[in-house]
């Protein structure tokens, strides 16, 4: 139920017996509390309006460092050595087939690089396994991943902080795709425009959120494996079989009193979180087409079903190849390029977000023969030009649709008596 997209309503669930501890799921079901997170005031009434909003925000951003205090609202409550319990939290069986319960799955894992100061900020799921270990899933490439290895190459465990539970900007911060060196921490910061206050752990001297609801700190150790997962993934499927994976050590957990565990669902999409991965990935997307020079972009959508293996990129052709150097690069940029499979790109009389009208465009507009690409010894991905050829543009048959203002003038005189329109 908590993965539906069909329903909109954050999903709270408290007293959980016999603790006093809380679940939340939903946090990004809508674009509406998207923007609230972001502290867009700007209305809007389609979804690619807000996607065009959050791409103007990001072009614009300058990270802004994190400021370091003292205390919050986790140190009410402060568990080590034999009271380190992580089975005392409500960790949900979130599918049916799960290799079991996961406490981090709308939560932030911090690492930092064992090299300079750069200090990420992650999304990579936890599994509770007992009193004071829990596995953890990083894919390989993921910045996290190289930080591990990093540490690992030097026989050393590398520190860990998993916060369960923060302002929701930093979780939306953690689930962009940030480039390497620069921390989700100040990505946030720049995002509203105020650093983000974190306090820096004693055990691990990595930094958490100051507002943090659940803190867990430990290390991973080399060589150190026990078996994790299976999980149902953002896909819609079971992703990798129980396997041996690394596991975090927890050596203290910090906590409020009657804290809320945040949530998050994936399954076979659209669900909660596929909003949330279409609307940064599109607008990320977007801006590295434009900062790679590609003129007239006029809109980037990533479709839920498909969150990350599906995008369509619009544009008003300029000169030949424009279209095919817009599918290239989207289809290979750092933002566009992980986990994509089918890259479309459309003309500008084309919604990229109604899935009929792209379809419309394929159908119509794309020679199989000369517009469909297969990008070989690179990630493997399909570029798809559903344009009219630059050379035919002028000889191309008009669409057979209503003039706008015929339309507009047609239903304002009758609109009323024969559709039932006000």
């Amino acid at each position: 139920m908590a993965s539906s997209r069909r329903s909109k309503a954050s999903i709270g669930i408290s007293k959980w017996a016999p603790s006093s501890y809380r679940t939340l799921f939903g946090h990004f079901a809508s674009p509406q509390r998207i923007a609230l997170t972001l502290g867009v005031e700007e209305q809007f009434n389609h979804v690619l309006e807000f996607t065009r909003i959050y791409h103007e925000k990001i072009k614009h951003c300058v990270p802004v460092p994190r400021t370091e205090v003292k205390t919050g609202p986790a140190h009410e409550n402060v568990e080590e050595s034999d009271r380190v319990d992580l089975l005392d939290f409500p960790a949900p069986l979130l599918h049916e087939k799960d290799g079991g319960r996961y406490l981090g799955t709308g939560h932030l894992v911090i690492t930092k690089d064992p090299d300079s100061d750069w200090v990420n900020v992650g999304t990579y799921r936890i599994m509770s396994q007992d009193r004071n270990t829990a596995g953890i899933y990083i894919g390989p490439g993921k910045h996290a991943y190289i930080h591990k290895q990093k540490y690992f190459e030097k026989n050393q465990p590398m520190p860990v902080n998993i916060v369960l539970g923060s302002d929701p900007l930093i979780w939306f911060a953690a689930s962009c795709p940030v480039p390497a060196g620069v921390s989700e921490f100040d990505f946030a910061g720049g995002l509203q425009g105020n650093p983000i206050d974190v306090i820096r752990s004693d055990i691990t001297g990595l930094p958490y959120p100051a507002d943090a609801e659940i803190v867990l700190e430990g290390e991973i150790r080399p060589g150190e494996l026990k078996e994790e997962g299976p999980f149902g993934e953002w896909p819609g499927y079971y992703a990798s079989p129980k396997s041996l994976e690394p596991f975090i050590r927890v050596k203290r957990i910090l906590h409020r009193n009657n804290p809320i565990l945040s949530c998050a669902n994936p399954a076979r999409p659209p669900h909660t979180l596929t909003l949330l991965r279409s609307i940064t990935r599109s607008a990320h997307v977007w801006e590295e087409l434009e900062r790679a020079g590609v003129p007239d972009i006029r809109g980037v959508w990533s479709h839920e079903p498909g969150p990350r293996q599906f995008t369509v990129v619009a544009i008003k052709q300029r000169y030949p190849g424009h279209v095919k150097q817009a599918g290239v690069i989207a289809s290979q940029c750092f933002s566009g390029g992980y986990q994509n499979r089918f890259t479309i790109v459309v003309d500008d009389d084309i919604d990229p977000t109604r899935i009929d009208d792209v379809v419309w465009a394929l159908s119509t507009r794309c020679d199989p023969e000369t517009g469909i690409d297969i990008q070989r010894r690179c990630w493997s991905r399909a570029v798809i030009e559903a344009c009219r050829p630059y050379e035919w543009m002028s000889k191309f048959p008009e669409v057979a649709e209503t003039n706008p203002d015929l339309r507009k003038q047609v239903l304002g005189k009758y609109g009323r008596a024969f559709f039932g329109l006000r």
